[in-house]
């Protein structure tokens, strides 16, 4: 066997060489799995605001929906990354929201469900009080 370097290549060539069965495994995965996930903590401002509108019970188109959502969010000065950027994330948030249950999707139209404010920033944070009261 010869040794280039001391780095996470030569740990991975002995292992594959002299261990066998789940030790190589484990450790192999462990050297080379990376945390890949990202979790955004600041509050979601296009979410909130999705919620907002969708929770007055009336059925929106999504031009209607986003024009009432980006009306509000430069009111609040929470724009940016410019308009058709803005139109694409409100629209995965919506989707999201659809595809959670908390939005109903019929054609081209959305209605905000009764748990539609299940998903603002200001529930999860409140879910996570109560579990830390716990």
């Amino acid at each position: 066997m010869r040794i280039i370097s001391f780095g996470l290549g030569f740990l991975v060539v002995y292992l594959s060489r002299y261990c066998r069965g789940s030790v190589y495994d484990t450790v192999v995965m462990a050297i080379t799995t990376k945390r890949t996930r990202f979790s955004r903590r600041l509050p979601d401002h296009v979410t909130d605001e999705l919620v907002n509108v969708l929770s007055e019970k009336k059925v929106f188109g999504f031009n209607d929906l986003f024009e009432r959502v980006f009306a509000n969010l430069k009111l609040r000065n929470a724009v940016s990354g410019g308009e058709e950027m803005l139109r694409l994330r409100a629209y995965e948030k919506l989707q999201n929201l659809v595809t959670r249950g908390l939005v109903e999707k019929t054609g081209k139209e959305y209605k905000g469900t009764a748990r539609v404010h299940e998903a603002s920033s200001s529930y999860a944070a409140a879910q996570e009080a109560a579990a830390a009261a716990d």
